[in-house]
């Protein structure tokens, strides 16, 4: 995810290199960054997997049962698998879907490439659709409390689905302003909240001192045994208490491993526990608070002040996917799995801080359609989980490749690792499978539309590198060509951009075919995208002299760094390649792309990849080339 809080950069080996008095601060912000969507699960998770409980969640072993089902799922999912074996599996420090799939296919053997690709785009495709869930799901389940305040709730009943939708929209419409200002506050308000969490689970957990009970594995067994089928139904919300916990390995590279499994262990993870154990004292002690057990646990004293940091909660818990939306789509963008899309940046100094207008707007219109179609967070629980689950099967997947290639282990270990992991998650994607009907249907809807649109984008892509290819001379061939016909020259530099380094641009071309001329001096420029998620300046840029005429230059970024072409080339004037930037003239190729039912798409298909090229962002401000010095040449190809 995009790094609200600014933390610094990561070494090479994916540890920060802070003074230790910087460990817990760093630990402190990855509260509010990394544990805010798992934070605000005792909203709802408790109350949902009671609810479809045979007793509806009042008797002993439904209560024991559950509570022992939560503690496991965050022990086993949470801390085993994600903060103990998969963090150790990161590309250069850096985590999530799309790392995992980069280093994947840098140290997997090529005929491997496309299974990873395609669980990478699957991966991915979920993470929006989670994205688009979370922050309705948990916004609203802050805000139901609203009905519970002392004096008040009847009468503002009405209003929860109203200022829900208001603090969503004006949450999505400050993002354009940046959230520097206020990222300070995130880790101090999420700690706040962890705490209250646990001194809520402390003051009820004497109600029913037998809830301890509840941490032995066996109960959970029993109730699942007890209530049948329907345990497998349980299972789907008791998912619900551990979403949230691929934002540890997504954000690993932004505070450290270290950090983030100190904030886990020594906060996060006991106020959890005991926030849930004492939600299942209180039901024990007081069946009739199973409907709504979070919001009854609070005394009327503090009600308001709790409730209030709720919500602050739960905004935050709702910011940090959004900032994970935007970082999710600056990889893909460089990765080659998006067309280029409005990238800003939001801060001078902190390289986290972007905002992608269109990712915005899409989040905000398909969070508020949630509202009005669900309507309240029990609703909306149903459609939450499948995203998750998927996305967590995933890592799963990709991590065989890590182990078998990059750890070296024999495949029987790696098969062994994956089956562990792969099975807890087959049995949470099955249970929440069953919740299609009630909702589960949309997310899988969302990720299969961004799936065609990436697997559209990048064969259409491909398609049209080939028949570029096809249609083209070699650098080399045109060399000998100009050298038998000299064009006229012109006075300055020509910096042609292309995919390919070793054919001829089309602008190029062009240029010489109509406007007769060559400059005095000429670059073939290669923006390149590595598999890691940063170079280091030194490594930036390589030069190869062609000839007297050419020279290629090639510009690598990782796939966590916005390019900047003009700042790149100043980097060539250090290694001996000078030229006046006023005295410079940049040429792109703009390709007008036509459908055709021959060709490798269908019809249709062709179309679709024609609207997103004709949406994509210009490439003068996506590469921050100066407008005022470009030059664009067009040529008509089919696709």
């Amino acid at each position: 995810m995009a790094d609200p809080a600014g933390a610094p950069e990561n070494g090479a080996d994916g540890t920060h290199h802070a003074p230790k008095e910087k460990f817990w601060a760093l630990a402190l912000g990855s509260v509010g960054v990394v544990f805010g969507d798992i934070g605000t699960s005792p909203l709802y998770a408790m109350r949902e997997a009671l609810h479809h409980s045979r007793s509806g969640g009042t008797a002993e072993l439904a209560v024991l049962g559950v509570v022992s089902l939560i503690t496991w799922a965050l022990i086993l999912i949470v801390t085993i698998k994600y903060v103990i074996f998969l963090m150790n599996a990161d590309n250069k420090g850096e985590g999530g879907t799309l790392a995992l799939m980069a280093l994947a296919q840098r140290v997997s053997p090529g005929r491997r490439s496309t299974i990873i690709f395609l669980l990478g785009v699957f991966g991915a495709a979920l993470f929006y659709a989670d994205g688009i869930i979370t922050p309705a799901v948990s916004v609203l389940g802050s805000m139901e409390g609203m009905k519970e305040l002392p004096g008040f709730g009847p009468r503002l009943a009405p209003l929860v689905l109203p200022a829900t939708a208001a603090i969503l929209i004006g949450l999505f419409l400050v993002q354009s302003r940046g959230t520097a200002s206020v990222a300070k506050l995130f880790g101090p308000v999420t700690a706040a909240w962890f705490l209250v969490l646990a001194a809520l689970g402390l003051y009820h957990i004497s109600d029913d001192l037998s809830v301890f009970r509840g941490l032995l594995p066996h109960y959970g067994v029993l109730f699942l045994i007890d209530n049948g089928f329907l345990g497998f139904v349980i299972l789907g919300s008791v998912f619900l208490a551990v979403t949230g916990a691929e934002a540890l390995y997504a954000d690993m590279g932004h505070f450290g491993k270290g950090p983030i499994r100190a904030a886990w262990v020594v906060l996060v993870l006991p106020a959890l526990i005991l926030n849930y154990l004492g939600q299942g004292a209180m039901v024990l002690a007081h069946p009739e608070t199973a409907a709504n057990p979070f919001f009854d646990m609070i005394p009327t004293v503090v009600y308001w002040p709790v409730w209030l940091l709720s919500i602050a909660a739960t905004v935050i818990a709702s910011q940090a996917v959004i900032t994970g939306a935007f970082s999710m789509t600056q990889q893909a963008v460089s990765l080659g799995l998006f067309p280029r899309i409005d990238i800003r940046r939001t801060s001078e100094t902190q390289a986290g801080q972007i905002y992608v207008p269109q990712v915005n707007m899409f989040l905000m219109v398909g969070v508020l359609v949630l509202l009005v179609m669900f309507r309240t967070s029990s609703n909306l629980a149903a459609a939450y989980g499948i995203a998750v689950t998927g996305a967590m099967f995933v890592d799963t997947l990709l991590f065989f490749y890590i182990v078998r290639y990059m750890w070296k282990r024999p495949v029987w270990q790696a098969a062994l690792a994956t089956a562990a992991f792969g099975l807890l998650d087959v049995v949470f994607i099955s249970s929440n499978l069953l919740k299609i009907p009630q909702g589960a249907w949309l997310p899988l809807v969302l990720g299969a539309a961004l799936v065609l649109m990436i697997w559209t984008w990048t064969r259409g892509a491909q398609i049209l590198t080939d028949k570029t290819r096809r249609d083209s001379v070699s650098m080399s061939e045109l060399a000998d060509i100009l050298k038998a016909r000299a064009p006229h020259r012109a006075p300055g530099t020509a910096i042609f951009l292309t995919s390919d380094p070793d054919t001829a641009p089309v602008a190029l071309m062009h240029n010489l075919k109509h406007n007769k001329v060559l400059h005095e001096k000429n670059i073939i420029l290669t923006v390149q995208t590595a598999e890691t998620p940063r170079v280091k300046e030194a490594e930036r840029i390589r030069i190869e002299p062609l000839n007297e005429d050419f020279k290629k230059v090639i510009i690598t970024y990782g796939f966590m760094e916005s390019p900047n072409v003009p700042k790149a080339l100043g980097l060539c004037r250090k290694a001996g390649l000078k030229f006046d930037i006023m005295a410079t003239s940049f040429f792109l190729g703009r390709r007008s792309v036509v459908p055709s039912a021959q060709s490798g798409m269908p019809l249709w298909q062709d179309k679709l990849f024609i609207f997103l090229m004709k949406n994509a962002a210009n490439p003068t401000d996506f590469y921050k080339i100066p407008p005022g010095r470009v030059v664009e040449l067009g040529t008509q190809v089919t696709v």
